[in-house]
């Protein structure tokens, strides 16, 4: 795993990604930090982390398009495999090396709320308790990202799809309130997205019976619950789209709220989207 580490991290400084990436977050949170602090007066240093966090939704692909996804296009994979480390070591190393590149910028920007604090109130444990709650959206992030490196071989797709998974991220909260809190338009949307994750499934494993079977009972299951209690499925999609948002986890510790439910919640996605990243590798590795 130590390897793997040093390995991404020596190819992300010895290549432009990682300065790329330190500029866009640097550039950000100066842009936010004049708009909140310098052109409104309010020293408040939350509100600009907040508004930086957009940047993700262009920092978040540049940094993991090319992390699995070229490695499978130039077979250099195979060399991973070939080491005397599990795939598991081999993710967490890859995953632990853009983290540690997306947290390098933040060492400037740690001294930013202690300037603040010489020009207005700025209590220090809220806006720290902010810069957490975006180190931990970037770790959820980043392992979404590496996780869509690992299902193709072309970075221009993985960049394509890791886009339109942090557009709906960052949106997410903003389309349940536009979604209607019916209980059948909720039902029709559940089924959508189960029919989309049988067929991740089927992608992963190329095992159609599986995918259909999995498929096929979270259907019918759902199906028989809206059948015997329809009113449970009033206002549920919109509900789930806000309690899944890492956003909304984000903006409670904007709001001040440390809240450690949304520190699980953030560990578990970290750890649910690196196992899927370790499934992927290891049905390359034994095809």
């Amino acid at each position: 795993m130590t390897a793997v580490f040093k390995h991404e991290l020596r190819m992300m400084f010895s290549g432009l990604t990682a300065y790329v990436y330190g500029a866009f977050s640097l550039f950000f949170v100066a842009i936010y930090m004049m708009v909140y602090n310098l052109a409104s007066a309010y020293a408040n240093f939350e509100y600009a982390l907040a508004g930086a966090s957009f940047a993700f939704i262009i920092m978040i692909p540049i940094l993991t398009m090319r992390i699995i996804s070229e490695e499978k296009k130039q077979k250099t994979d195979q060399l991973l495999y070939s080491l005397p480390i599990s795939t598991t070591q081999i993710v967490i190393g890859k995953f632990l090396a853009v983290f540690v590149t997306s947290v390098i910028p933040l060492c400037v920007v740690v001294i930013y709320p202690l300037i603040l604090q010489n020009y207005g109130n700025l209590y220090l444990p809220t806006a720290y308790g902010a810069m957490f709650g975006y180190i931990m959206t970037a770790a959820v992030l980043l392992s979404i990202g590496i996780f869509i490196s690992s299902i193709t071989e072309s970075q221009a797709m993985a960049a394509g799809i890791c886009f339109a998974a942090m557009i709906l991220n960052y949106y997410m909260v903003t389309v349940a309130e536009y979604a209607t809190s019916s209980a059948f338009a909720s039902l029709i949307a559940i089924l959508v997205v189960e029919v989309i994750l049988a067929l991740l499934i089927r992608h992963m494993t190329r095992n159609d019976v599986l995918a259909e079977v999995i498929g096929l009972i979270a259907v019918i299951g759902t199906a028989a619950l809206y059948i015997y209690n329809s009113d449970w499925f009033q206002g549920l999609f919109p509900n789930i789209l806000e309690n899944i948002s890492v956003y909304e986890r984000f903006y409670q510790f904007v709001d001040g709220i440390f809240d450690y439910t949304s520190v699980v919640y953030f560990i578990s996605v970290i750890v649910f989207f690196l196992f899927l990243t370790v499934q992927s590798l290891e049905k390359r590795r034994y095809n």
